[in-house]
């Protein structure tokens, strides 16, 4: 699947899914795309003359594994996340008259998006609290699929994790459309939303069961540098694994 939320232990896989799955491969949404191996076996002959064959790296599938690996957009990496768990989101007071919107700084430049507390009140003002407490900074995204999605917010950089708490869904109306540039969350089922988030990179026929709660509307050129990042098959053999690391340095709230 693709997007993630926290633990449940059952994950069913469905077509352009954005979910998180305890104890699976990660992924939330695994959209059924062209899944050709990117890490082909490299074949050379030694001198005498034996076939001698160099396995790729495999790709990374937690946090220490992106952090071994180059960063991405020839970019420094920034300072390790510090791991975060919390009981439940503070109120963070937000005015849903007032312009909110949230900049995420990557190694491939800013994305500025807007924020919609008018259509998902619970979800922004966890995302900004998270955002607030820091929560984001040094993460990385464990999944981009081309044409699909860019996923992030796990901390453990598995698919599988969260901040410690779930929030209820928010959901658009059936027949909404996550349209490019939309900012949704992944979960793992119904009410499972956590931390994890993501941005659509084209229209997308996906399910309303993703609470939606905001818009790009700078950034654009930044995320076709992201869709340029070298991939590598996950666990579940979808092409989605940045084989150079794209960490969220902050993610900065203005109101």
């Amino acid at each position: 699947m693709s997007a993630l939320s926290r633990i449940p232990l059952v994950c069913v896989a469905i077509a352009l899914a954005v979910t998180a799955c305890g104890g699976s491969d990660e992924d939330a949404g695994t959209a059924e795309q062209d899944t050709t191996a990117t890490t082909a076996a490299a074949a050379t002959t030694t001198t005498d003359g034996v076939p001698e064959i160099t396995l790729p790296p495999r790709p990374p599938s937690d946090y220490a594994g992106f952090v071994a690996q180059p960063t991405a957009c020839g970019a420094d990496s920034p300072p390790q996340l510090t791991p975060m768990t919390f009981d439940a989101p503070e109120d963070q007071g937000l005015d849903a008259s007032v312009p909110l919107t949230a900049t995420i700084t990557t190694s491939c430049g800013d994305i500025v998006v807007e924020l919609y507390p008018e259509l998902a009140p619970e979800t922004v003002n966890s995302f900004v609290f998270l955002a607030r407490s820091g929560y984001f900074d040094g993460s990385v995204s464990h999944r981009v699929v081309p044409e699909f999605v860019i996923q992030a917010g796990d901390p453990t950089a598995t698919g599988r994790a969260g901040p410690g708490y779930t929030i209820p869904n928010e959901l658009p109306e059936p027949g909404f459309l996550y349209e490019e540039g939309a900012l949704a969350m992944a979960n793992a089922g119904s009410n499972t939303t956590g931390s994890q988030f993501f941005i659509v990179l084209a229209d997308a026929p996906l399910p309303n069961f993703y609470n939606y709660f905001g818009k790009v509307v700078t950034g654009f050129d930044t995320i076709e540098r992201i869709a340029e990042i070298p991939l590598g098959q996950s666990l579940s053999g979808e092409v989605s694994v940045p084989l150079e690391t794209l960490y969220i340095e902050s993610v900065d709230i203005a109101e």
